[in-house]
């Protein structure tokens, strides 16, 4: 069943992000409620919006239903053991037949697991508390480390890695070599660690950009064909966090120049771009000039 859900006919946008429901029976000050009745209103806000911190245990149900008497009861009391840790969803069958008809239920009890909006696994019929407790098992091992968690749940923190701690306490110390070689070494052993390579731009732009004479863009300025002094000038002027206008002295220059030395300054454009967020709006801008000054 799981594969073939759509719950789409079901999703009522929210004005608003839902907020944290009271803690029940089981469940921490703070924590999710444990358990809660859904109806085709509250479907939304309670079980897709709600599978996006914790999983979602869907139980499909009727008052008619003798097995759902067996069934529901022990769900019931393992979701109060959880602890908000993931949320049992009680649905009336005849209730909201929109949510059986979209969970394409043929008999109940129906159980759905629900995780980042979609149903994850399922079963139909009575279940032993043992074999309950290995499924919900299974469930959270497959979503661990994807979703957000309970409200106020503490991010799990990760252990500092030595090879970093090592570069920045070089860089700490002044020690630029020092701080290159140790992101270099992570680098070797993990040429796509992105932090790394951010990191590495860093310090040899602030070990080159440190050299920097004082009058580093009194001399730039005297002297605006002189491609070597206008990249001192910009390392300067981003070091006093002055961005647009080492990019403005770069991108003046990739306008009036030609040939290698029109492609050395694009380069080093490029690379001082890379020191910042790509999103950042100074950087967008001025790409966007150098466009123009290319062309």
């Amino acid at each position: 069943m799981s594969g073939a859900v759509d719950l789409s006919p079901l999703k009522e946008r929210a004005a608003a992000p839902p907020p944290p429901p009271p803690g029940g029976d089981g469940a921490a000050p703070g924590a999710l409620a444990p358990i809660v009745d859904v109806t085709e209103a509250t479907f939304e806000t309670e079980v897709l919006q709600r599978s996006m911190q914790v999983p979602v245990i869907v139980d499909l149900w009727a008052t008619w239903c003798e097995p759902c008497k067996q069934l529901s009861p022990v769900l019931e009391k393992l979701a109060n053991e959880a602890g908000g840790s993931w949320v049992l969803a009680k649905v009336d069958v005849d209730a909201n037949p929109r949510i059986a008809q979209a969970f394409g239920v043929q008999s109940v009890p129906t159980v759905v697991a629900i995780a980042a909006g979609q149903p994850l696994a399922d079963f139909q019929g009575v279940q032993p508390e043992p074999a309950l407790r290995q499924w919900l098992d299974a469930i959270q091992n497959a979503v661990a480390g994807k979703l957000s968690g309970p409200p106020g749940a503490e991010p799990e923190e990760q252990p500092a890695d030595p090879r970093f701690e090592a570069a920045e306490q070089a860089l700490e110390n002044g020690d630029f070599e020092g701080a290159e070689a140790a992101y270099q070494l992570v680098l070797n052993s993990e040429p796509g660690n992105t932090e790394a390579q951010a990191a590495l731009r860093q310090v040899r732009f602030l070990a080159r950009a440190s050299n920097a004479p004082a009058d580093a863009i009194e001399r730039a300025d005297a002297a605006p064909g002189d491609l070597e002094a206008q990249f001192v000038a910009a390392d300067a002027e981003l070091l006093s966090q002055q961005p647009e206008a080492a990019f403005g002295r770069l991108i003046e220059f990739v306008r009036r120049s030609a040939g290698d030395e029109r492609t050395a300054a694009r380069t080093r454009l490029v690379e001082l771009f890379e020191l910042f967020d790509a999103a950042d709006p100074v950087v967008v801008a001025s790409r966007r000039k150098l466009a123009l000054a290319l062309y």
